[in-house]
């Protein structure tokens, strides 16, 4: 099913049958990627007595708890509420669903002993496009990244001056297939997560900081999705918590 979309006032085409989904399915198997030092998540009927929510256990239907962590287990989106003493919910942060994004392929430096994406290779593969939302692949593109216990494995990362100039784009959406745009262990500094979301005090927040800008992490953007642009459908659960599970989709622009 194709539409005509009118977008800040540029008119495109999609073809909506036709989605290309760049989020990693949450389950409770060994398969699961995994951050911060966590566990797999649990998905389990719940037990009451001699009741267990399970139709094959003899219950009308299932009835399933979850136990996950939005910033360690998978795919998800977060608003500057991840770094701030005081609380803000990215239920509230993202109130618009549909943004124009631009596809880029990196490939990390070497700077020490760290991988690391450059300001110089984000300016490079964006040649001058500012779009709303940057969706991010590093190469090389391992399949592992949909199943990557990356728990001291210390992944590459985005220097400082890298989201600063993000920002100065005026992205207000970054999508990245890393755990964190920030160091594994960085002493808590998290300078990319502040440049990005131009936050200069955790405990006392300044007027200018970005309250509409997220950062989705571990998403996976296969081979087969070309450089370029893109309209990303950017969907997150409805959680009142600084992070939330997403399901952000691409549709290729006619």
């Amino acid at each position: 099913m194709k539409a005509t979309i009118q977008h800040n006032n540029t008119t495109f085409e999609v073809d909506l049958s036709q989605p290309i989904d760049i989020s990693i399915p949450l389950t409770d198997s060994e398969e699961n990627p995994i951050a911060w030092y966590l566990s797999k998540p649990v998905i389990e009927p719940v037990k009451m007595g001699d009741w267990t929510g399970k139709v094959s256990e003899g219950a009308s239907t299932n009835f399933n708890n979850i136990f996950f962590n939005p910033h360690g287990h998978g795919t998800h989106s977060e608003c500057l509420g991840h770094i701030t003493k005081d609380f803000y919910s990215v239920n509230r942060a993202l109130k618009q669903f549909f943004f124009l994004a631009e596809v880029v392929s990196i490939q990390p430096k070497m700077q020490g002993e760290d991988f690391v994406i450059t300001k110089a290779q984000i300016e490079n593969a964006l040649n001058g496009k500012m779009p709303e939302a940057l969706v991010i692949r590093t190469l090389p593109n391992d399949p592992d990244k949909k199943s990557k216990n990356y728990s001291n494995t210390n992944p590459p990362y985005l220097e400082e001056a890298a989201a600063l100039f993000i920002r100065e784009c005026g992205i207000k959406h970054l999508l990245i297939d890393l755990p964190s745009v920030d160091r594994e262990e960085d002493e808590g500094k998290l300078v990319a997560h502040k440049a990005f979301w131009n936050v200069t005090d955790v405990n006392n927040l300044n007027s200018d900081a970005r309250h509409d800008a997220t950062i989705t992490e571990m998403v996976f953007v296969a081979d087969t999705v070309a450089d370029g642009s893109y309209l990303l459908n950017l969907q997150i659960a409805s959680f009142e918590n600084d992070a939330s599970p997403c399901k952000p989709v691409l549709y290729k622009i006619a």
